[in-house]
């Protein structure tokens, strides 16, 4: 046989192995092009996973270049073995070396798609978590301290909430309507960080809705929400909190404070705390509340805020409630949120750091 006879039969079984050799890799491409799709259509569904998808996409299309070079060289040594000179089909013959790689290593190239398409899927996964772990602190905060309030008739209403450098936020308020004419506001706290004080925060809140539609005195409604959360059995986690319930028929409001810092109340002319009228939740499973009742005009003001606002600190210096009630006293006929606002950014400004501590602020006046 000639040597060229040899070269053609040699380029042909080079060809053959190329043709192989390609749908070995356009397997593993396909395997890839459907985990790509698959991620792209979850990408569009939930706005999550683009890095996966890409991931997936970038593997493909290295998948799909290879199968593509085989399939060329393919075609290119049937044709150099019917046409070709000699010198150009020897060159040629090289490629039984990848051919041969591709034949030993298939199954692993194929295994390795597998492995490639199970990444994405976990860097789905895991990016997934990650937005959940995100979005939950926030989806909570918005639970506990909510942007948008209801419409109180006759009332204008101001808030603010800052998170503090913990993920999970133990601060709360709340603005719900517990009769006919009467709305109860509910600023309050739990001590510790983490998820356990936003979780009771969150029982505390909801709680003590259900009980202030039950009573009409705001303090029997901390009595019974004091019993509950007692017989929980957390003794590490105690619960500040000022409620406050505004009878719009009767022009009053009748507040209870459950060992929560002193809310401030615009009235007759000056600024008058509202004190604790009992001890903090959790402390004493009987303990008893009193509330007390004040009439309100047009312009009253109540202000009630968490303790992180008034423990803003610069050295050992503390912002302080005398400061939050001069600053009340200053113009108390300001609008309500900009009142609130105004407060937090002179918490801000005083302290020497950023504030390290949730700080919630609510303001009602009566219009």
């Amino acid at each position: 046989m000639t040597l060229t006879r040899i070269v053609e039969a040699s380029l042909v079984v080079v060809a053959a192995g190329c043709g192989v050799s390609a749908v070995v890799w356009a397997r593993s491409s396909r395997r890839l092009q459907r985990a790509w799709r698959r991620l792209g259509t979850e990408v569009e569904k939930q706005g999550r996973g683009a890095d996966a998808r890409d991931l997936a996409r970038s593997q493909f299309r290295k998948e799909v270049h290879t199968a593509s070079m085989y399939a060329l060289v393919s075609v290119a040594c049937l044709v150099l073995a019917i046409w070709a000179p000699k010198p150009a089909g020897l060159v040629m013959l090289v490629m039984l070396v990848p051919v041969s790689v591709s034949f030993h290593y298939g199954p692993r190239f194929l295994a390795e798609a597998r492995v490639a398409e199970q990444r994405a899927a976990l860097e789905r996964r895991a990016e997934e978590v990650l937005a959940q772990e995100e979005l939950a602190p926030l989806r909570w905060a918005a639970r506990l301290a909510p942007f948008e309030l209801p419409v109180i008739e006759g009332f204008e209403v101001g808030r603010v909430y800052e998170a503090g450098s913990g993920a999970m936020a133990g601060d709360f308020y709340d603005l719900c309507q517990t009769g006919p004419t009467r709305t109860a506001a509910v600023i309050g706290d739990v001590s510790g960080h983490g998820i356990e004080p936003s979780i009771t925060a969150f029982q505390v809140k909801y709680l003590l809705r259900v009980f202030l539609r039950e009573y009409r005195d705001p303090a029997q409604a901390l009595e019974e929400l004091n019993a509950v959360m007692s017989a929980e059995g957390r003794p590490e986690e105690f619960v500040s909190l000022i409620t406050a319930v505004f009878d719009t028929a009767a022009g009053t409001m009748r507040y209870a404070s459950a060992g929560h810092p002193p809310g401030w109340m615009w009235t007759d002319g000056e600024v008058r705390p509202l004190r604790a009228t009992g001890p903090l939740l959790c402390l004493d499973p009987h303990a008893t509340y009193t509330s007390r009742e004040v009439e309100l005009t047009p312009g009253d003001l109540l202000l009630l805020y968490t303790d992180g606002l008034a423990e803003a600190r610069a050295g050992e210096a503390q912002f302080g409630e005398e400061r939050i009630g001069a600053l009340l006293r200053r113009d108390p006929g300001q609008d309500a949120r900009v009142l609130c606002k105004g407060l937090l950014d002179a918490a801000q400004d005083f302290a020497d750091g950023p504030l390290t501590d949730d700080v919630a602020i609510l303001a009602i006046r009566r219009i």
